[in-house]
């Protein structure tokens, strides 16, 4: 669950970049490629980031408390949308990229909380799990989005996505010094 506020930055707030663009009244149309571009950008130097920043703290689960946070922070800056021009759009991309790299951190919290007989499989199937959320994500936007508009629909859901995030976090032991040498029985 704590991956839950990457696919919805990714899933709902870039891949429907031109129509939230247009509800909170930019000036110019936004291009759904060119956000996906940027996000992507972002995605990797977070991915970098909290790798390093994980290893320079000692710890994996407060770096993804960090990232989960100013993913919580920038969803509310690409909602309220201060300036309305296209630079400011694509900046807010890569910035909500850089807050959801913490893909690579996720999926390693996942494989460590496992032996080594399982460990493969769980760094496989883990990540579809979170893709595979998508749908559902997706479900509960057009819902709110019927009940209040689609900016404020978007902004539910994401920051509902926010607390599933850190309430599954609290409750994720923290495997940075870990043994991984056993095998699950």
């Amino acid at each position: 669950m704590i991956g839950l506020p990457i696919w919805f930055v990714i899933g709902i707030l870039i891949f429907l970049s031109p129509e939230l663009s247009e509800a909170l009244s930019f000036d110019t149309p936004i291009d759904a490629g060119r956000a996906v571009m940027f996000s992507y950008i972002g995605l990797a130097l977070g991915d970098m980031s909290s790798g390093l920043i994980s290893q320079w703290m000692q710890s994996r689960k407060r770096v993804v408390l960090l990232f989960i946070i100013m993913t919580g922070m920038l969803i509310l800056l690409y909602v309220s949308a201060p300036f309305k021009n296209e630079g400011f759009f694509y900046f807010t991309c890569v910035g909500l990229g850089f807050a959801v790299g913490y893909w690579a951190l996720f999926v390693t919290i996942a494989a460590e909380q496992f032996g080594t007989n399982l460990r493969a499989t769980v760094t496989t199937t883990v990540p579809n799990f979170i893709r595979g959320t998508v749908p559902m994500l997706n479900f509960f936007f057009v819902m709110a989005k019927a009940q209040w508009g689609i900016v404020l629909g978007a902004l539910a859901v994401g920051m509902g996505t926010i607390v599933i995030a850190l309430i599954a976090l609290f409750f994720i032991t923290e495997t940075f010094f870990k043994d991984l040498n056993y095998v699950e029985e």
